[in-house]
């Protein structure tokens, strides 16, 4: 459904070093992928790559079989894209249900709102004439805005680390609802993150090192690897004397 093709990333001010090297993904529909690797490893800059926040350097952008590279933001959210931040904007003076109600103005299909809460494990009647403001946790924000998403019914959702900032409650509801998601909903969904239990919700694990994909694997033979510290292969490899430039593909 979505290929990213030979893709990388150079950006303004970085002295001409690359974000990201030579990048070939392709993610099927209603599947779940989760994107993981150490911080600084280009993470973020894939997931706004998807989203259309950064242009490719190099390299192609597929949607379906349309090549999508030089849309807009704005383009790829028409055709059904959608990008979580790891922290939701606040909009002082609208209403929870405004809110929603301007999300789901762009589907077609008719969308109940306050099932759309209880699908994120929130109750209408607290929420609704809530103020989208700072009044909400970073958990309730994070649920709210998985809400719209579900409201805009996306072919490909990308969420960058939602469960940062958010307390163990928030974060175990948050695990629940991608679940539900993948459930209910007819949409591929890629998680950035570095938390177990999210990865143990994939179809798929993606590592991302140094801006490039060091692994992608189904998730019972990568995550084993990852969880279990005497299969650390830099560490192996450099117990052996051998590699001193070995990725460690934790």
């Amino acid at each position: 459904m979505f290929e990213i093709q030979n893709v990388s990333l150079e950006l303004e001010g970085k002295d001409g070093v690359q974000i990201l090297k030579d990048i070939n993904l392709k993610f099927d529909n209603k599947k779940i992928y989760v994107v993981t690797g150490p911080n600084g490893g280009g993470k973020s800059s894939l997931a706004k790559i998807i989203m259309g926040v950064y242009s490719p350097t190099l390299g192609k952008i597929l949607m379906n079989g349309q090549d999508i590279t030089a849309m807009t933001i704005s383009q790829r959210a028409s055709l059904g894209i959608g990008y979580a931040f790891q922290n939701p904007p606040r909009f002082k003076g609208i209403k929870v249900k405004e809110l929603l109600n301007m999300a789901a103005s762009h589907n077609p299909e008719k969308v109940n709102i306050c099932d759309l809460l209880f699908n994120v494990g929130l109750c209408s009647q607290d929420y609704l004439e809530r103020d989208v403001d700072a009044s909400l946790s970073g958990g309730e924000m994070k649920r709210i805005e998985i809400a719209t998403v579900l409201a805009r019914n996306l072919k490909l959702a990308v969420f960058d680390e939602p469960e940062a900032g958010i307390d163990l409650w928030s974060f175990q509801k948050l695990a629940e609802t991608f679940k539900n998601i993948n459930q209910k909903y007819d949409t591929t969904i890629v998680i950035i993150s570095h938390q177990e239990r999210i990865m143990q919700l994939a179809d798929e694990i993606i590592l991302i090192a140094g801006g490039v994909i060091s692994k992608q694997s189904e998730k019972n033979l990568l995550l084993a690897r990852i969880l279990n510290p005497n299969n650390c292969e830099c560490k192996n490899n450099c117990e052996k004397g051998v590699g001193q430039n070995v990725e460690c593909i934790r």
